[in-house]
């Protein structure tokens, strides 16, 4: 058996991409800002959209509502570690998809006209409330 050529093993392949798919606003609703969106952790929705002094589109799936802020919400900020915050609205699948399906999160509510964003300072003070994290923010723009 010749052995002179072995192969590169050291070669790393091309990373498998997670599908993402982005949350569809209503087409009513102008998205000028570009849109993310901020997923609290289930069990605070409730409370969270009865505290709001306006709320914009919520998405829900069956782990987080996904509140719909202006786009770079996240800068500046350290939102709380249960929250996930999602640029673009782009929600990943988890790598087992192929297998076990993942809800696909549902629109909940939506405002009749106007703006589909939620203030991302409330929606921020209320999830650091909620979880009982200190607000924590930072003049430093990111890098």
């Amino acid at each position: 058996m010749d052995r002179s050529h072995t192969p590169d093993l050291s070669c790393p392949r091309p990373a498998r991409r997670r599908a993402t798919r982005a949350l569809p606003i209503p087409a009513q609703l102008p998205t000028s800002l570009g849109y993310d969106a901020v997923g609290t952790p289930r069990e605070h929705g409730e409370r969270i959209l009865a505290c709001l002094p306006r709320v914009g589109c919520v998405f829900a799936d069956d782990q987080r509502w996904w509140w719909i802020v202006p786009a770079g919400s996240h800068i500046g900020v350290d939102w709380p570690p249960t929250v996930r915050y999602a640029v673009g609205a782009r929600l990943s699948d988890p790598s087992w998809t192929p297998t076990r399906p993942r809800p696909v999160p549902h629109l909940i509510h939506s405002p009749d006209a106007g703006s589909p964003y939620t203030p991302p300072l409330p929606l921020y003070f209320l999830a650091c409330r909620l979880t009982g994290s200190a607000p924590r923010w930072s003049l430093a723009f990111p890098t």
